[in-house]
């Protein structure tokens, strides 16, 4: 009865924070490997003048998979479902768009991974009732 569901509740919850957890390593992996390997791309946003906005605008969006992993945990759950659902479309659509401005093959296969655990976040929260 009772129990159960919110034992499968809980449950879900933990997997989908789990999946935020996973996806921000992979940037965060993907990101050092990216400064130690050096090559064009990191040459290029070095030498890009980009105002604070654009900063900040990098901020937040970087931000937003370390937020998942709390609020998965603490928002009702039909917002936590939807919102879960659209982070990760969005982070999906996002890296499947920038996948080919990425040369280095660890970084096609990071973003690769990356994806596959968005599709796992969708498809757990697609199912959570």
């Amino acid at each position: 009865g009772g129990k159960m569901k919110e034992r499968t509740m809980l449950d879900t919850r933990i997997i989908l924070s789990a999946t935020w957890v996973v996806v921000t390593l992979i940037f965060l992996y993907g990101d050092v490997l990216r400064i130690y390997h050096g090559g064009d791309m990191a040459k290029a946003l070095a030498d890009m003048k980009l105002n604070q906005f654009v900063w900040l605008g990098i901020a937040v969006l970087m931000l937003t998979p370390i937020l998942m992993v709390f609020l998965t945990l603490v928002l009702p759950q039909s917002v936590s479902r939807w919102a879960n659902i659209i982070v990760a479309v969005f982070f999906f659509l996002f890296n499947l768009v920038g996948l080919p401005t990425y040369p280095p093959l660890f970084d096609k296969f990071l973003l690769a991974v990356s994806m596959g655990f968005n599709g796992v976040t969708i498809w757990y929260a697609w199912n959570w009732s």
